[in-house]
């Protein structure tokens, strides 16, 4: 694997560690256990709206918690203990425990989550604050100097 030093973008820059880091991260891979569990979805509904659908059969409403930190939305699954014991003969339905995370671009926010049919979709905006959306600025022409003749 080949790796690619960040550290010029540190010398000649302030703030942009975030970036770095999401870029290291990106060319490492997802490397977190249990990678491609459980499977989602990452869909743009509109404009400045998105939908992450998480596959999340087996999982309440109670086992499950969403965080959203510093321009990361963790997603945890944590099943609780069964009081009964089952003697399984085939299990293909996993119901282990998860992490999920995913990096969310400046601006964007979630909205709320819904639980329904064993999937979990959380809803997310993109708002750019009024003062960063680009505006027209007005070009005035101006009149040329009269000069005062004096007769």
């Amino acid at each position: 694997m080949t790796r690619i030093d960040l550290t010029p973008l540190y010398r000649n820059s302030v703030g942009f560690d975030r970036i770095a880091s999401l870029l290291d991260n990106a060319l490492r891979g997802d490397t977190s256990a249990g990678g491609g569990y459980p499977p989602y979805n990452i869909e743009a509904t509109d404009e400045n709206h998105y939908t992450i659908t998480i596959a999340v059969a087996g999982f309440e409403e109670s086992e499950l918690e969403l965080l959203t930190e510093r321009g990361v939305l963790t997603v945890r699954g944590k099943k609780e203990a069964e009081e009964t014991e089952r003697k399984y003969l085939y299990q293909g339905i996993a119901a282990r425990a998860f992490e999920r995370k995913f990096n969310l671009a400046e601006h964007v926010e979630v909205t709320g989550a819904e639980l329904r049919n064993g999937l979990l979709n959380i809803h997310l905006v993109k708002e750019v604050p009024e003062a960063m959306k680009p505006r027209s600025i007005a070009i005035k022409t101006s009149e040329p100097a009269l000069e005062n003749k004096a007769d």
